[in-house]
């Protein structure tokens, strides 16, 4: 059966990079493919692919990336272009852009939300609950 994929993460084949919970990466980081953020970053991210920030990430700086899923904090701001699923452990103070935008009862979001297409931000209740 070809099922369609759900998750933007399934639709590429590379493996992401993947910065490790108790790891600190201080600078900015550019790059292709998707990214996941289990540790912290300190500066810019300006991510050709997907961004994954788990419940344990925390990002500090402006970050640019194709589609993302934040479950973690953010601190600068974030522009997606396609598609931005906040989850209910994630907290950004800073200015949120994305062409469409869901957000989870719970979430924190302490700044602009611009959703580019014009479509209204959808809210849902989150079903996946974290393990931590």
């Amino acid at each position: 059966m070809n099922e369609p994929k759900r998750r933007f993460f399934e639709l590429h084949s590379a493996a992401p990079t993947v910065i490790s919970a108790g790891s600190v990466i201080v600078g900015d980081i550019r790059g292709d493919g998707d990214y996941v953020v289990c540790g912290e970053v300190h500066g810019d991210g300006d991510l050709g692919g997907g961004l994954n920030l788990a419940a344990t990430g925390v990002w500090n700086g402006y970050i640019r990336a194709q589609q993302a899923i934040v479950a973690g904090r953010i601190t600068g701001g974030l522009a997606v272009t396609g598609k931005l699923e906040i989850g209910y452990t994630a907290v950004i103070h800073g200015s949120v852009s994305a062409r469409t935008i869901v957000i989870a009862k719970g979430a924190i979001v302490d700044g602009d939300i611009d959703v580019t297409s014009g479509a209204p931000v959808q809210e849902f209740e989150e079903k996946r609950k974290s393990e931590t």
